[in-house]
């Protein structure tokens, strides 16, 4: 089994579609181990985000993902990095296969509903800056 980690945005939780967005990963079998919702601070998101420091839309990204609450989850299935990927759809959504998350819901590149781990050391990593090993189940 593999774990990811998925992020409803805050254009998720705005436009209330929370429910849809885990119907959909309850739909495509994964697990969730872990689930909550937060308030990142600036400082919490720059960390989450470090890798893209220095990046033209780190600013943006920064100021996106602090601007109101988010929804981690802690997602568990084979395959489930590639497969919350498949399922998010191309971060641009207008370039997004028909049926995917961002496809359905998002408005733009910057505006794009949702996230998810790249790689199983990213997963691993993320996970861990939002969840204890207990608080997964």
């Amino acid at each position: 089994m593999e774990r990811t980690l998925a992020i409803m945005k805050p254009d998720c939780v705005q436009k209330k579609l929370v429910g849809k967005v885990v119907d959909k990963i309850l739909e495509n079998d994964f697990n969730i181990l872990g689930m909550k919702m937060i308030r990142l601070t600036k400082t919490q998101a720059e960390a989450f985000y470090d890798v893209h420091q220095g990046k033209p839309f780190f600013v943006e990204l920064v100021d996106f993902m602090t601007e109101g609450p988010v929804v981690v989850a802690a997602l568990e299935k084979e395959n489930a990095i590639a497969d919350w990927r498949t399922l998010m759809g191309a971060t641009n959504p207008a370039e997004a296969d028909e049926g995917t998350i961002r496809k359905l819901y998002a408005d733009n590149v910057g505006r794009n509903i949702a996230h998810g781990s790249d790689a199983a050391d990213t997963a691993k990593r993320e996970i861990a800056f939002f969840f204890s090993e207990s608080e997964l189940l």
